[in-house]
């Protein structure tokens, strides 16, 4: 919980920085789109493999550098833009923290008592918004924006540092080979295969379905929305911070719930409550043109947080032990794809409706329609600007459309159904496979006298 606080304190400390540098002009808002498109590519190609990696080498080396990826970009934040953007691209084949942060509290916790420790991180991961925006925010004002990066690039290396020396390794010994860096197969190297195991268990195919069809808008959503409150529906710099901490401190109290909620309704139930008020805070957020309306949406969000760490307790609980690092990267690959995608569709949105998201446009002006020239004949154009009006946020209304696809493919998951049946029945082969070599080896050190390892040690393979 202290790694993901700091990692995430890091990053949150940065966000009104970050803002302002996407808003400052219409190619920073473009690099910044184009940058997460490749973070999250590369990120939902990566992210199966590094989980399944984790399963075979540990998790503590992979919690490393997946926390440092995602600190990198920070302190390129103010040295230079370009290179800022073109970090945020790269560190997406790394920086999927959550996939081996799953992993690690599956290892460490009981199968009852899993719901409740996979909302105490997500709670962790919202208390790091709480104060971080405010005081970022405040700091940026009464001093610089330097002293903000540096002060969240030295709390995201005490992140690493703590990892290094504090965080145990969690994978038990006897999963693991018995040295580091033992060779693997191709199937493991190659990122491909896990997703092909996706279309092969129709459960786990519902669920990512379900993630990528719920985080897509979600990470549209978390691109724009501080811009979005700021130049469209007027908020100023200390209210964008103060709605950001109201909002973190509420997520808190919704996923200290999970547990409860998990145990009385059912991991289906829950997924798909948390759901439901994700669609309907996104429907606040498109259809609100009042202040009141954004903090209402906000107490919605709040609650609609549950959904991800639900999913991921429920893919946790129905997988072997020795493969939580790969579902969870399966998981975690959709989220880093929607990562991409996300805030490239509700770019695209904006734009086709004329609401303008750059920072030199007035404070709640984004929203006014374009001048219309004489003798303009598109019509398209000419709908967009009548429906805009009465609809502030297009994007998140249809967001809100593509969670109710959500909502419907939710329904068809099964109860209690056995994730990854497959995964399943390879881990039980391959257990047999190890069993059978763990004889054969005792049986030829008898007869020889000496360790026959070298030459008849398997391979771990996650087929």
């Amino acid at each position: 919980q202290k790694m993901v606080f700091m990692a995430f304190f890091s990053i949150s400390f940065t966000v009104i920085c970050l803002s302002s540098l996407m808003s400052a002009s219409t190619l920073s808002l473009l690099q910044s789109v184009e940058a997460e498109y490749i973070s999250g590519f590369l990120s939902f190609l990566s992210a199966p493999l590094i989980g399944a990696l984790s399963d075979v080498w540990g998790r503590k080396f992979f919690l490393l550098i997946t926390v440092f990826f995602t600190c990198a970009p920070i302190p390129l934040m103010t040295i230079n833009t370009w290179w800022f953007f073109a970090m945020i691209s790269i560190s997406g084949v790394f920086a999927v923290t959550f996939s081996v942060v799953f992993a690690y509290v599956a290892d460490v916790t009981e199968e009852q008592e899993r719901s409740l420790a996979y909302g105490l991180v997500s709670a962790t991961f919202a208390a790091s918004m709480v104060i971080s925006p405010a005081l970022g925010a405040y700091m940026m004002d009464a001093y610089s924006e330097n002293l903000v990066v540096a002060l969240a690039t030295a709390i995201a290396i005490l992140d690493v540092f703590f990892i290094l020396v504090a965080v145990p390794e969690s994978l038990p010994e006897k999963v693991r080979p018995s040295s580091w860096g033992a060779p693997i197969s191709w199937e493991q190297a190659d990122p491909f295969a896990a997703l092909r195991k996706v279309g092969k268990d129709h459960t786990i195919l519902m669920l990512c379905v379900t993630v990528f069809l719920s985080y897509l808008p979600e990470a549209g959503q978390y691109s724009c929305i501080f811009v979005y409150l700021k130049l469209v529906m007027g908020f100023s710099v200390v209210m964008v911070a103060v709605f950001i901490a109201t909002v973190g401190i509420l997520s808190v109290c919704a996923q200290m719930v999970l547990g409860f909620l998990m145990r009385s309704l059912g991991p289906k139930h829950t997924i798909m409550v948390g759901l439901v008020f994700e669609m309907l805070q996104l429907m606040w957020y498109g259809f609100g043109s009042q202040t009141w309306m954004m903090w209402a949406a906000g107490v919605l969000a709040s609650v609609s947080s549950i959904t991800y760490p639900a999913i991921s307790a429920f893919v946790s609980m129905h997988s072997d032990a020795d493969k939580q690092g790969l579902v969870q990267g399966m998981v975690t690959g959709m989220r880093g794809l929607c990562n991409g995608l996300g805030p490239a569709m509700f770019g695209v949105i904006f734009y086709l409706f004329h609401v303008d998201l750059n920072e030199d446009t007035p404070p709640g002006r984004g929203r006014e329609q374009r001048p219309v020239a004489s003798g303009d004949n598109n019509t398209a154009g000419q709908i967009f600007d009548s429906i805009q009006p009465l609809v502030p946020g297009p994007p998140f209304v249809f967001g809100a459309f593509l969670v109710i696809c959500a909502l419907l493919v939710a329904v068809f998951i099964p109860d209690g159904s056995n994730i990854g049946s497959n995964l399943r029945t390879s881990s039980r082969r391959q257990s047999d496979v190890s069993s059978s070599a763990a004889r054969r080896r005792e049986n030829s050190e008898d007869d020889t006298g000496e360790d026959p390892t070298w030459f008849h040690r398997p391979k771990l393979r996650l087929q």
